[in-house]
């Protein structure tokens, strides 16, 4: 009986051993995934790009748990002021974000540059509230108007160095791809990304969020919905998957006006 009883014993330990193992994994892993929260609008859910950047990551064998918070055609006054069913008000407290992406409107930097100012800087100092650390993605010039990509950089890196918040030079990648490759199509229609320039957008935020080289990340990228189901988020030809890597890893993202 009593060698029985040791025997149970040691199951009943062994039980309690792999579950704690298996708990204190799952916590180390959550304590190592990124959160980030994207706000703004169509930029920014074109292809999915929140998905994307975490599709990236996973690939790295790295986290980066993702959601956003866009309409279509949104400033970042509407989703201030709750404007046209935005929530983001509500998401910024709903659980501890490490980083929350901002994109303005694609014009609002020109056309009313006192609210990209000012509701810029009202986000930035409530997320730095809240323990997390505002990004703003600066957003890239149209198909027919390339000329507005520099003040529209500029009026985010005066944003930017006045909050003391960082940013990604997603536009000015796009710019610098187009300089390149000009046959390249980045573009969905004449605003929007196509699934090209959201791979580009997506790997500088790879690159920003884990300050590695993007040149391992695959030219397939895939997610799984709530049901287990495999979705395709993105194809790629492999040369210019190769070409977007490289243009990506040479950049210098600190340094735009050199």
């Amino acid at each position: 009986m009593l060698g029985l009883n040791t025997h149970l014993g040691r199951k009943i330990w062994m039980l309690f051993f792999l579950i704690g193992s298996v708990v204190c994994a799952t916590q180390a892993q959550d304590q190592k995934a990124k959160k980030v929260l994207f706000v703004g609008n169509s930029f920014i859910y074109f292809f999915n790009l929140p998905q994307v950047v975490s599709a990236m990551a996973e690939t790295q064998g790295v986290q980066i748990m993702t959601r956003q918070s866009t309409v279509g055609g949104s400033s970042l006054e509407d989703h201030w002021e709750r404007r046209k069913g935005t929530k983001t008000m509500e998401l910024l407290t709903s659980q501890k974000w490490d980083y929350v992406v901002f994109n303005n409107h694609s014009r609002s930097a020109i056309d009313s540059p006192e609210s990209f100012m000012n509701y810029g800087k009202k986000f930035a100092q409530k997320v730095k509230e809240i323990g997390a650390i505002p990004v703003f993605m600066i957003t890239w010039g149209y198909k027919s108007n390339p000329l507005i990509q520099e003040p529209v950089t500029q009026a985010y890196l005066k944003l930017a160095a006045e909050t003391g918040a960082s940013f990604v030079p997603a536009g000015p990648l796009m710019a610098a791809a187009r300089k390149v490759r000009p046959e390249l199509n980045l573009y969905q229609d004449d605003k929007h990304p196509s699934s090209n320039g959201t791979y580009l957008v997506g790997l500088s935020f790879y690159k920003f969020f884990e300050q590695k080289s993007t040149r391992d990340i695959p030219h397939r990228l895939t997610t799984y919905d709530e049901d287990g189901e495999l979705l395709y988020l993105i194809f790629m030809s492999q040369e210019d998957t190769d070409f977007l890597q490289n243009l990506v890893d040479d950049y210098d993202f600190k340094n735009l006006n050199k």
